[in-house]
């Protein structure tokens, strides 16, 4: 009988550091410019794999999230990789759902990290992503972390060099954005003249232009006005010493960066009970060191995406 190989493994949450929506694609979706950027708080995600000449893919979620991202995800692994076995995940979920943080697409994109290192496979880098494309937009940067431009639905990846090392605030209230809802809601300023405008800015934020204006994450222009309570958070960010107050993704969740370790404590004390965490932001060499870590009984080198030591 084969032994079970386990491994628990962090899912980090994102941020999008900056935000904007262009015209809409052919294909149905929008164009995006984004800025991704990695961030402390995680979802922990327990994996046990016993390689046997059937398959069962088992997902242990006390939250029971309906067509959950990392059962779809352990399926595609095996079946591309052709290998069989029993697998089951249990998911702690730290990430709030439906707050812009990408806690689905980041639980999705660990087990195409982990999985083809316990079943004893190898998954070449290309493959991954078209994998993780199929899965969702935001899913092929946790494959990358750190900080890194997206284009396209957002798929498209360029990494950066790391920022400054500010301590964050999140802060996700709980309330629902949708959105479908929140696209729709844009679409009448998508004109080709703002485009252009927004394509120049976005350019100089990438690359951290002196003098080049405020971040921005176009969906507040449509959801701050409809809902109030995350312009407060905001507003209350900034009051707070924040450098750069903003809402992740179409939100719900509100993020500030501070310049130092106290102002973000102190800012951290003013929410009280709210659902307010304290995070950092997480480079790309981190990234890959926890992967490294979580995966070292299992895995060979520090080669990336991390290898399996389990090929003949």
């Amino acid at each position: 009988m084969s032994a079970t190989r386990r491994a628990r493994v962090r899912a980090l949450a994102k941020i999008n550091l900056d935000l904007r929506v262009l015209g809409l694609r052919p294909d149905g979706y929008h164009e995006l410019r984004t800025i991704f950027q990695t961030v402390s708080l995680a979802d922990t995600i327990d994996l046990e794999f016993t390689p046997g000449r059937h398959t069962r893919v088992d997902l242990a979620d006390p939250l029971a999230i309906p067509d959950n991202l990392a059962q779809r995800a352990a399926c595609l692994v095996l079946e591309s990789a052709h290998v069989s076995g029993a697998l089951d995940i249990r998911l702690s979920k730290r990430i709030p759902m439906g707050a812009g943080l990408g806690g689905g697409s980041s639980d999705a994109a660990a087990i195409l990290l982990a999985l083809p290192v316990l079943a004893g496979c190898h998954l070449p880098l290309e493959t991954l992503l078209s994998l993780a494309r199929q899965l969702g937009s935001d899913v092929p940067f946790f494959l990358l972390g750190g900080r890194a431009v997206g284009i396209g639905r957002g798929t498209e990846l360029f990494p950066l060099p790391d920022g400054q090392p500010f301590a964050g605030v999140l802060v996700a209230p709980g309330l629902h954005v949708s959105t479908p809802a929140a696209y729709r809601a844009l679409s009448p300023s998508l004109t080709s003249e703002s485009q252009q405008n927004k394509i120049v800015s976005f350019q100089s934020q990438a690359w951290e232009v002196a003098g080049s204006g405020t971040p921005v994450n176009d969906f507040e222009t449509v959801v701050l006005k409809q809902h109030e309570a995350l312009a407060e958070l905001k507003h209350r960010l900034a009051k707070c010493g924040a450098v750069q107050a903003m809402m992740t993704g179409s939100g719900s969740a509100v993020f500030g960066l501070f310049p130092s370790a106290a102002l973000a404590a102190a800012a951290l004390r003013s929410f009280g009970k709210e659902n307010a965490v304290r995070i950092s932001l997480v480079t790309r060499a981190r990234y890959r060191s926890l992967w490294w870590r979580a995966l070292a009984e299992h895995s060979s080198g520090k080669i990336w995406p991390p290898q399996t030591r389990y090929m003949p």
